[in-house]
């Protein structure tokens, strides 16, 4: 199938990646769009495996104020060098994960920020709640990482499902801009404010 100019833009747009590594993902897929996307996000978390033991110390503190003042976000996204740090991608990228903490409310960055007292006060509490619910105690392992699965899913920011595309989680759009970009890039914290509540910080540790 011919690779058309047409459709080399459109797989940019939605990935983010480098001409030649669309074209490249466009005919191996021999044309096929979705096909094409699952290889650069595939290309992408191998770029990410790669580069995980660079430092990213450069990058971004990216603001976001929304509904006239009641809620504020703000992230710190680094990036290994200040030329991709200011950079229209990276600066799209932390604007898109500001968007997602604001509208999907996570706790942590990642599954390794979560205190063990906390993972341990929620597995206590379903264990009791499934034992009050009269569950043979053969199933209740099954049940707490059933449990356990969903709450990362639901409060951890990499783990979350995507606003913009729920096939997606942020890890993936993070690995999809690692490729296109060529460096690592890290989610260093996060503080979200919303008016009468509590302040919500997530901070992952020192590298």
């Amino acid at each position: 199938m011919e690779i058309t100019i047409d459709m080399i833009k459109e797989l940019r747009e939605k990935s983010g990646a480098g001409i030649m590594d669309v074209k490249n993902a466009l005919t191996k897929a021999n044309g096929d769009m979705e096909k094409a996307l699952e290889e650069l996000r595939a290309k992408g978390m191998q770029k990410a495996e790669k580069r995980a033991e660079r430092v990213a110390s450069e990058g971004r503190v990216e603001v976001y104020v929304h509904s006239e003042g009641r809620l504020v976000v703000v992230v710190e996204v680094n990036s290994e060098t200040d030329f991709v740090g200011k950079s229209q991608a990276f600066r799209d990228l932390c604007h898109e994960l500001a968007l997602q903490i604001a509208a999907a409310q996570p706790k942590f960055v990642s599954e390794a920020d979560i205190p063990a007292e906390v993972i341990e006060a929620e597995k206590t509490a379903v264990t009791a709640r499934v034992r009050a619910e009269g569950k043979p105690e053969a199933i209740i392992p099954k049940i707490l990482d059933g449990y356990m699965k969903k709450y990362m899913d639901e409060n951890v920011l990499l783990n979350q499902k995507y606003i913009k595309n729920e096939n997606l989680t942020v890890a993936d759009i993070i690995n999809e801009r690692v490729a296109a970009l060529g460096e690592k890039l890290v989610v260093r914290r996060f503080i979200r404010w919303e008016l009468g509540e509590t302040t919500r910080e997530a901070e992952p540790p020192a590298e």
